[in-house]
């Protein structure tokens, strides 16, 4: 087991490993949504794995077994229900809170970084042996890398075959699969049906599915609890970069789109607002989704895409426990109050978001004019790339920015999903001319660390591990300036 014990993310507490998985029978009991994705239960009578708040009966406590991810649930033998899906819940909380081996693991999985490099290249990324990466998650997780890596692919493939008009070849490698026949056995495994019967299921809208070429992948953004998606994009809205970002409509009718460099490609994402939901009573489903379209040029960039947005939204966070924690202290808990929810967003390209904390948004739309690269079909008012660092160390060789961009290009500043928090954040504040505040906003943000306090913020013992939800929460009311 990890040297780390994991806290919980839902009560704020560390857990009982004893009374832990009684605990977790409760909430299924109860149908409790604000686990789901936090843990997994399964049915050894039924063979089938569910997200806590499955509508289905309630299964007999000495028949119920728990796992950590979907990844080890199948890897146990067990099949998705078709009722509560639960490979569409959100992510885990643990793996943005923590900062070991296993939660930089997890978010570089969640990056694709096994189906573009495989098991070496996350294990070179992390600092450690292939053998050590693999031990590490099959004690923790109950599943190893390539485990978790499947079930990521058989649900890309799932959203794929039910959502787009993608020729069933084509699916299987832009899931990530090496074969088709690969694909098909994991289909069959995990989802108890072929790919065909998969797609056959598949709601319709006006009796047919979306095509993707021609108007994008419709997609469903699971969030757990409210989420108060209205200061996020007030704050998307304040930093649009002319030509890589727009956000139109009214508030609370609002659309965000951006064009975004992935690893096999490019791609336009369009995100829409929602109103926060409020909290639900009882055993009701909280939580709720973001609707989203993305444009890919290449879809075996759909898993890769998906994770970026929703660290832009910071839509895996965990507000029943964020809020818990900081309404606990006097001076936060009529914030907390009045914006149950508070989100503290991330970014989409971590050395993009990091570059542009130097700059103001007019300045950062010249450097995409002069350095950006050009989309070979512009959407709208879309028309560029941010420019890599490279690119910008080549046109702006002085100055901090200049600095900035050099060592993001030969990686002496490493902001990628498995980076170091710790090592990173001395990095940028080797950078000449870059300050402590700087280097706390680039760690908010580019890197999502939920734990962070700039300069001159009093931030008791008491805000962690949310420091940085407590921050939010004071610039939205006016105490602290935004930036």
């Amino acid at each position: 087991m990890s040297d780390i014990r994991q806290r919980c993310p839902l009560r704020g507490r560390t857990l009982d490993p004893v009374r832990d998985e009684d605990s977790r029978y409760e909430a299924v009991r109860s149908r409790d949504g604000r686990f789901d994705g936090e843990f997994f239960f399964a049915v050894v009578t039924t063979g089938i794995y569910c997200r806590p708040s499955c509508p289905a009966v309630t299964p007999r406590r000495p028949n119920v077994r728990f796992f950590a991810t979907a990844a080890a649930a199948q890897a146990a033998g067990f099949r998705a229900c078709r009722r509560c899906r639960p490979d569409a819940v959100p992510g885990s909380a643990a793996w943005n809170v923590r900062a070991d081996a296993v939660g930089r693991a997890m978010r570089l999985i969640g990056d694709g970084v096994i189906d573009r490099e495989g098991v070496a290249g996350l294990a070179a990324r992390l600092g450690y042996s292939a053998r050590q990466v693999q031990r590490q998650l099959t004690a923790e997780l109950g599943a190893g890398p390539v485990a978790l890596a499947r079930a990521q692919r058989a649900h890309t493939a799932r959203v794929l075959l039910q959502t787009t008009d993608l020729p069933v070849t084509r699916i299987a490698f832009a899931a990530g699969f090496a074969s088709v026949r690969q694909f098909n056995d994991t289909v069959r495994a995990v989802y108890a049906a072929t790919p065909s019967e998969l797609r056959a299921a598949a709601p319709r809208t006006g009796g047919r599915r979306t095509a993707a070429p021609t108007t994008g992948i419709p997609l469903r953004l699971a969030h757990r609890g409210s989420h108060r998606s209205g200061p996020v994009f007030d704050l998307l809205e304040r930093e649009a970069v002319a030509g890589v970002e727009e956000v139109s409509g009214v508030p609370g009718a609002r659309t965000y789109r951006r064009t975004l460099r992935l690893p096999y490609g490019t791609g336009i994402a369009a995100v829409d607002e929602r109103p926060g939901t409020p909290r639900a009573a009882g055993g009701a489903r909280p939580g709720g989704w973001l609707e989203a379209r993305l444009h890919l040029t290449d879809p075996r960039d759909l898993t890769t895409a998906v994770q970026r947005l929703r660290r832009l939204f910071d839509l895996d966070a965990d507000p029943y426990a964020v809020d818990e924690r900081l309404a606990a202290d006097p001076r936060l808990a009529p914030l907390v109050a009045a914006r149950p929810g508070l989100r503290s967003p991330g970014a989409v390209d971590p050395e993009e978001s990091a570059i542009r904390a130097l700059v103001r948004p007019a300045e950062a739309a010249e450097l995409v004019r002069r350095c950006g690269k050009a989309l070979d079909a512009p959407s709208g008012s879309l028309t560029h790339l941010f420019p890599e660092p490279g690119a910008l160390a080549e046109a702006e060789p002085g100055g901090t920015l200049g600095a900035l961009a050099a060592g993001l290009a030969d990686g002496t500043v490493r902001l990628d999903a498995g980076a170091d928090r710790d090592e990173a954040h001395r990095a940028l504040l080797a950078v000449p001319g870059l300050d402590a505040a700087t280097a706390a906003a680039v760690r908010t943000r580019a890197l999502g660390d939920p734990d962070v306090a700039p300069p001159g913020v009093t931030a008791p013992d008491s805000w962690r591990p949310w420091r940085s939800y407590a921050v939010q929460h004071l610039r939205e009311a006016g105490e602290l300036e935004i930036r």
